[in-house]
């Protein structure tokens, strides 16, 4: 058992569940496919994740306070790395700014046996996806 707080922990709970690799890129797939659209104007150069091979638009919202709830959206133009957006939200989104900028991803992708499944061109991607979310919760938490 890990000590991850309690949604990651259930994440993690349901891919063990699932057993193999396969089982967990279906799941991962069928994660993207439940993110609401982004809006139209919502794809642009502001948005887009740098560093991804893919299409990727991150959107990020700050409740107001020194120390915000976080709001993530974002969408890809691949189903995978659609899904993989889905995992960072589900372990960042809906957070404090300043227990974002805390919460190494790593060991959860790990837990997730995630890490040793992806391409190189994926993990980069999905740690640019991270950086950005954490990047964008550390200028709210500085505020």
């Amino acid at each position: 058992m890990t000590d991850h707080p309690d949604h990651i922990q259930d994440m993690v709970d349901d891919f063990t569940f699932l057993g193999d690799w396969e089982e967990r890129y279906m799941h991962v797939i069928e994660m993207g496919k439940a993110l609401a659209p982004l809006m139209e104007g919502e794809r642009n150069e502001a948005t887009r994740v740098k560093g991804c091979a893919s299409q990727v638009w991150l959107v990020s919202e700050a409740a107001d306070g020194d120390d915000p709830i976080m709001t993530y959206r974002g969408d890809s133009d691949a189903f995978i790395v659609k899904g993989l957006i889905a995992v960072a939200l589900k372990i960042y989104s809906g957070r404090r700014a300043s227990e974002i900028t805390a919460t190494k991803a790593r060991p959860i992708f790990d837990s997730l046996d995630l890490s040793g499944h992806l391409s190189a061109q994926r993990a980069n991607g999905l740690g640019a996806m991270v950086e950005r979310i954490q990047r964008d919760a550390a200028m709210r938490a500085s505020k």
